[in-house]
Parts: structure tokens; sequence; C-alpha cells
């Protein structure tokens, strides 16, 4: 017998914690951004410090621009107390540029050193594919302790089955990418945030990183989003309670958009729009195979277009 309940609750557990490890991971960026921040803010005074030194220097080629007739003069001054003075004051500034100039390049040596962005790009993928692959497992655990039968969850095991998810989801999953672009485009040009850090932090450098992430990181996510957002939220709640897959399809849209609070205003809005596409996809064909195809290829195009050949076919509607 289906313990649905106890399934239910288990889905509420791991969407509540991935939530707000969401929230959480949102916050420490905008902590980040802050930080960045302050940091330009504190390096005004050095360069207003270096617009009041300017005049000495400027003085100082001027002293040295002495007319011919006049080096005996100069000659006279050097030995004056005045003159030791404003010797002392060039030797001063003359080795605190010195000072100023050798430590720009010990300062680019440890930016050229430590490359932060592949630093973090290698950390998101770990934390994504660590994290997301562990709630993966948590979820099938779930289903197979509590008995949720594989139909309730869109999946069947059939050679037609398999046909149906990959011709029919391919050809979602284009139409889904195009509109999903054409959505930012258009959302960004009414004046909404467009932020595309996450996929920027995630988007690889290296031929490797690129067969890691379309052949590892985006497949487990697609599945997992799909596991929870559809198949369990959706199939087996609809089936085990005798709710409106409709209703579960807004409340899981909502929980879906409020996943990707790093994308910005548009982020959240466009993605909340496709989850609940992508959920009446899956209410309509009964198929989970369709609805992680279509995801995976919406991801996939994303950052193969957008990171990997650097194309922005939409940017006139945003412009």
């Amino acid at each position: 017998m289906t313990q649905w309940t106890a399934f239910a609750a288990i889905t509420g557990v791991v969407l509540l914690v991935l939530l707000v490890l969401s929230h959480l991971t949102q916050s420490a960026f905008d902590e980040i951004d802050l930080e960045e921040g302050s940091d330009d803010a504190a390096d005004e005074p050095d360069h207003a410090l270096d617009a009041e030194a300017s005049p000495l220097e400027n003085d100082q080629e001027e002293f040295h621009e002495t007319p011919v007739g006049a080096e005996a003069e100069v000659d006279a001054s050097r030995s004056s107390p005045t003159s030791a003075a404003a010797d002392d004051v060039s030797a001063t500034e003359t080795v605190r540029d010195i000072e100023s100039k050798a430590a720009e390049p010990s300062t680019r040596d440890r930016q050229e050193g430590v490359d932060p962005d592949s630093l973090t790009t290698g950390m998101m993928l770990a934390n994504v594919a660590v994290s997301q692959g562990l709630f993966a497992l948590i979820l099938l655990g779930a289903i197979v302790y509590t008995g949720v039968p594989a139909d309730a969850l869109g999946i069947e095991f059939s050679r037609g089955y398999l046909e149906t998810g990959l011709v029919v989801g391919t050809a979602v999953g284009v139409v889904l990418y195009v509109a999903n672009e054409l959505g930012a485009a258009l959302a960004t040009r009414l004046g909404f945030d467009h932020d595309e850090q996450l996929r920027e932090l995630l988007a690889p450098d290296s031929a490797r990183g690129w067969a890691v992430l379309l052949g590892g990181v985006l497949p487990l996510i697609a599945v997992f989003e799909e596991l929870l957002f559809r198949a369990a939220l959706i199939g087996a709640l609809s089936v085990g309670f005798g709710v409106s897959p409709w209703l579960l399809a807004v409340v899981s849209s909502i929980a879906f958009a409020l996943g990707h609070g790093m994308q910005g205003d548009v982020g959240v809005v466009v993605t909340g729009a496709l989850g609940f596409v992508l959920a009446a996809v899956f209410i309509v064909t009964e198929s989970f195979l369709v609805v992680v195809v279509a995801h995976y290829l919406i991801n996939a195009f994303e950052f193969v277009v957008h990171e990997g050949i650097d194309l922005e076919w939409a940017r006139t509607l945003e412009s």
C-alpha cells in the first residue's frame, strides 16, 4: 500500500530545504556585491591623493625647465636651505611614486596567479552536482520506501514511451527555448532586471568543463527538478490525494520560480511561466521523460548559445 502522506511530507521537506539553500546562496552573492562596491568606494581617496600630488609634480617639471641664461641663479639656489627642502620634497614624492609603481605589478601578478572565475566555476559546478544529486537520491529513496507507483510519476518502461519522450521532448524544448529567450528580452526591454550571473559562473572555460556541464551537471539538474516540481508535486500528489493537477501546477510553478531567485526579477517571472508550461506539458502528455528532455535542452541551448559561442540573437528586442 502506498504511503502517500509520508511521501508528501518528505517531498515537502526537500522542497523547503531547497528553497532555503537557494535563498542563502542569493544572500551570499548579494553580500559579495556589496563588499565589492565598498572596496570601490574605498579606492576613491587614493585617486584624490594622486590628484592632489599632481601639482607638485607639475611644479617640479617647471623648475627643471629653466631658461639657459638663468643657470647661474639655479646653481646658487641649490645651495640654499630652501632649495634643500625642495629637494627633500621632490625626493619624497619620487620615492612614493616608485613604491606605488612597484606595488602595481605585484597586485597584477597576484590576480594573474589566481583565477577567481575558474575557481568559482568549479565550486559552483561541484555544489550543484552534489546538492541536487543528493536531493534526487532522497526523492528516489522516498519513492521506493513509500511505494509510489511509476505511472503516478509519469514513468513507463516501454520502447514507445522512450521514443515519444525523446521526439516530443526535443520539439517542446526547442520551442520553449525560443520563447524563453524572447520573453527574457522583452522583459528586459520593459525595464526589469536580467541577472545572468549564475549562468556566467557555471559556464566552463575548457572542453573538459563543457563535457562535465553538458553531459553531467545539466542532465542531473533536469532530472532532479522535473522529478520534484512535476512528477512529485503534480503527478504523485494529484493521484494520491485527488487534487486537481492544474491547481498543483500553479503551486509547483510558484515554487519553481522562487527557487531561481538568483536570476533576478526577469528570471523569477520567466522561470515561473516556463515552469507552468512544463507542468502543462507533463499533465497533457503524462510523460516524465518529455519534460526532462525539454528542460535539459532549454538549459543546454542557453549555455551553448550565450556562453559557448557568445551569441545574443535576441538582443534586438532588448534594444
